[in-house]
């Protein structure tokens, strides 16, 4: 610059607020800084936020760069193969359609199948390929019930990305201390720093590994700190204890009962009436059969139930929440949860020596016999009992598709937790076969993954018969989506004689024959590629 150059003045302080301001509110209602009003004012608006522009821009003095990121650490799983990596790129590209109607035509739903492709990348111990990484990390975050599995194909560099983009911070809470590797079993220094001084998540975490390799060294973990913890905190440390629970937990448990947190006490005395030989079990067992009885003096054995009058101050410590919710009776709300923590063991004696299915054979008087049999069920859930699941559930082709005690699809579903596999599968192919489709959803659902034959061909033979009856198709869309990621892909060539669209019957649908030939098309087009997808990963 010479020296006859006008200097430049300092911008006044404030100017680029001032300059937004007048933007904000108008140059009608607010003069712009240095301008003067009247129609020239955006020109001379537009005109001053330029310069200050130039001016902000140019006063930036370089700063120092920021030092590269540690590299992430090694992933020492083997690599994908390449034609699973393709297929992996096409999953994640696909995305839900945005349009509306029941019909999807023929094309497979890929990103219904990227969990299950996920799960077999899983088994067979591949790592992911770093190039799929920003694609899979969104697709989890938009997908909470992808996560687990997402992040576990994903592996290390998971975190390590989640560090350097905020949208993917979901990767850091979902993995335990951010990725951070526990203590090794004889680290006791280590585990004893990160038990006392590590984030939640971190000590969830460890609490959670140490119960499944030491169920005592982790109780005894827990009980250093207990009294110091926070309610919800002690509440899911505690719920970690479902894990390897067995009568040495007792003593703690019995302490628990006494917390000043009512959720903290109510899931004690629900880890203690899964304990069939707890004193809390026997005392629940005391007031429970107080209130049922066998009446011999009518026509056939009767049970009789006198529900309690009050519940005290020792049913409370128990675990028997005293308010019954809305439109619930508190002496039925009572009686209930005494039943449910009752070992299922007790009812024999109590009953003349009968069995699970003679006890529930039993009529039961004045409207009871719902809430006994709901309070069976639920104990027979808690205490994984498959002779009790077995006597509620009944026969499949029973009236109504239940025994005397699945009051509800809910309750059947839960029962049939309980049992086998096979047996499971066994009894909702039975189920369908007996009453169709129309109830089965929420069984399916607890079925193994693939469908065994059984049910398999009883799934199909239902959804052949709804078409053939002229049924409304999109009924059974649910069912049709089910099949398509749990039907066993051997079944696709028996299928075939199922794409053609049928002669519509005079009282079906209008275009329901074309909707099903879409519907079979689409299934066994998704069943062929999940076999495809299984032979690309080697299974």
């Amino acid at each position: 610059m010479n020296s006859t150059s006008t200097p430049v003045a300092a911008p006044a302080p404030g100017a680029w607020e001032e300059l937004v301001t007048a933007a904000l509110l108008g140059t009608e209602r607010r003069t712009p800084p240095g301008g003067a009003p009247g129609r020239e004012a955006p020109v001379a608006l537009l005109d001053a936020a330029a310069a200050e522009t130039v001016r902000r821009r140019a006063g930036l003095q370089p700063a120092r760069a920021a030092g590269r990121p540690a590299p992430a650490a090694e992933d020492p799983r083997p690599v994908l193969p390449p034609a699973a990596a393709r297929r992996l790129a096409l999953l994640l590209a696909d995305r839900p359609g945005t349009g509306g109607g029941g019909r999807r035509g023929t094309a497979p739903d890929l990103m219904e199948l990227l969990p299950q492709w996920l799960a077999a990348a899983n088994a067979r111990g591949f790592a992911a390929p770093p190039q799929a990484l920003p694609a899979l990390l969104d697709a989890a975050r938009g997908r909470t019930d992808l996560r687990p599995a997402a992040l576990a194909f994903a592996g290390p560099r998971a975190v390590w990305l989640a560090r350097l983009n905020p949208d993917w911070r979901f990767a850091l809470r979902a993995m335990p201390g951010g990725g951070a590797a526990l203590p090794q079993p004889e680290d006791t220094e280590q585990t004893r720093r990160l038990w006392e001084e590590g984030l939640f998540a971190e000590r969830v975490a460890l609490l959670t590994a140490i119960r499944a390799r030491e169920p005592a060294a982790a109780r005894e973990l827990l009980m250093t700190t207990w009294s110091t913890e926070r309610a919800e905190d002690r509440l899911m440390f505690l719920d970690s204890l479902r894990t390897g629970l067995g009568p040495q937990d007792e003593p703690f448990l019995e302490r628990a009962l006494a917390d000043r947190s009512r959720n903290v006490r109510a899931t004690a005395a629900e880890l203690l009436s899964a304990l069939p030989d707890s004193a809390l079990a026997a005392r629940m067992a005391v007031r429970a059969t107080a209130c049922v009885a066998v009446d011999h003096m009518r026509h056939a054995p009767t049970i009789t139930v006198e529900a309690p009058h009050e519940c005290d101050a020792s049913m409370e410590r128990d675990g028997v929440v005293p308010k019954a919710p809305a439109g619930r009776g508190e002496r039925s709300w009572w009686f209930g949860q005494l039943v449910e923590a009752t070992p299922l063991g007790t009812w024999s004696a109590r009953l003349g020596g009968r069995t699970p299915r003679q006890i529930v054979a039993l009529p039961v008087t004045d409207d009871w016999q719902s809430e006994l049999h709901a309070a069976w069920c639920r104990a027979a859930v808690r205490q994984r009992d498959p002779e009790w699941a077995w006597a509620l559930l009944g026969t499949p082709s029973a009236p109504e598709a239940g025994g005397p005690g699945a009051v509800s699809l809910a309750e059947r579903a839960k029962l049939l937790g309980t049992l086998s596999a096979v047996e499971r599968a066994d009894w909702v192919a039975g189920f369908i076969a007996a009453h169709g489709l129309s109830e089965a959803f929420q069984l399916l659902g607890v079925c193994a993954v693939p469908w065994s034959a059984p049910l398999g061909r009883a799934v199909v033979d239902a959804l052949n018969i709804a078409r053939d009856a002229g049924s409304y198709p999109w009924s059974f869309s649910g069912v049709m989506g089910l099949a398509e990621r749990c039907l066993d892909p051997s079944e696709a060539s028996r299928l075939d004689g199922l794409l053609a669209i049928p002669d519509e019957p005079e009282d079906a649908s209008p275009g329901a024959g074309g909707y099903w030939a879409e519907a079979f098309q689409r299934l066994v087009t998704t069943l062929r590629l999940r076999a495809a997808m299984a032979e690309e990963l080697g299974a």
